[in-house]
C-alpha cells in the first residue's frame, strides 16, 4: 500500500511530491516541521490521523465528496493528493471529528452488532423457505425459529429426508451460533452504555423530542 503526499508552502508553491509506503509514513512526517495536514475521511484515516497527530501535526478529515469538487484531472492518486492539499485551507470546508480509539471500538460494536443480525435474518428466511418445501412451517418470529431447529435437530421426524437434513442442521447450527453470538455483543454494548455518560444521557431523552442535529460528525473548521 502507497501513501501520495503533495505540500506546499504558505504561499501555495508546490515544495513536496513523495509516494511513501505503510512503514515510511510515520517516520517521514515526524522530521518535518510542524504543518497542517489533509486528510481524505476513509476507513483507517482515523488511525493515520491519531499517529500523525501525535508525532506534532495538526490533521484535519474532509469527507470523500467534499474533496471530488477539487480534482482537476482524472482521478489518480497524485491528483486527488493534490485535491486534498487545496481543499484542506479552504475556510468554507467541513472536516470530520478525528475518532479516538475507544470511539472507533464503541462504534464497531454497532456495526459487528448489525453485521451478526444481518447474517442471522439470512440464516433464518433460508431455513424457513427450505423447510416449507417440506411443508414444515413455523409462525413467524424470531422466537418461533426454536422450533423449527428443534424439528431439523429430531432425527425421528421422518418429514426431512436424511440429505435434506444434513444441509439443514449445518445452517441450524449456524444460526444457534450466531444467536449465541448476537447475545454476546449485546452485552458488551449494554456494558459500554452503562460506562458511557453521554450514551446514557441520549438514553434518557423523552422519545417526544425532537432533535435537530447538526451534519453527522462533522465539526467548523478553527
Amino acid at each position: 500500500m502507497f501513501f501520495q503526499v503533495h505540500g506546499v508552502d504558505a504561499s501555495g508553491s508546490v515544495v513536496l511530491r513523495k509516494q511513501l509506503r505503510r512503514g515510511q509514513v510515520v517516520a517521514f512526517f515526524a522530521a518535518l516541521p510542524r504543518c497542517l495536514i489533509g486528510l481524505e475521511a476513509c476507513a483507517t484515516a482515523h488511525h493515520w490521523a491519531r499517529e500523525l497527530q501525535a508525532v506534532g501535526h495538526e490533521v484535519r478529515l474532509m469527507p470523500a465528496q467534499y474533496v471530488k469538487a477539487y480534482v482537476r484531472r482524472n482521478k489518480t492518486d497524485a491528483a486527488d493528493a493534490v485535491a486534498i492539499c487545496e481543499a484542506v485551507g479552504r475556510p468554507s470546508m467541513r472536516f470530520v471529528a478525528i475518532k479516538t480509539a475507544e470511539q472507533q471500538a464503541a462504534l464497531l460494536l454497532h456495526r459487528g452488532r448489525e453485521r451478526l443480525v444481518r447474517q442471522r435474518t439470512s440464516l433464518v428466511n433460508a431455513l424457513r423457505t427450505h423447510l416449507a418445501e417440506f411443508a414444515v412451517i413455523a409462525p413467524q418470529g424470531l422466537r418461533n425459529v426454536a422450533r423449527l431447529v428443534a424439528i431439523v435437530h429430531d432425527e425421528s421426524d421422518a418429514r426431512l429426508p436424511d440429505l435434506a437434513r444434513q444441509v439443514l442442521q449445518v445452517l441450524a447450527t449456524r444460526l444457534e451460533q450466531l444467536t449465541v453470538a448476537v447475545a454476546a455483543v449485546e452485552q458488551q454494548l449494554m456494558a459500554w452504555h452503562r460506562s458511557n455518560p453521554v450514551s446514557q444521557r441520549l438514553a434518557n431523552i423523552p422519545p417526544n423530542v425532537a432533535i435537530t442535529p447538526s451534519p453527522r460528525n462533522l465539526i467548523e473548521p478553527a
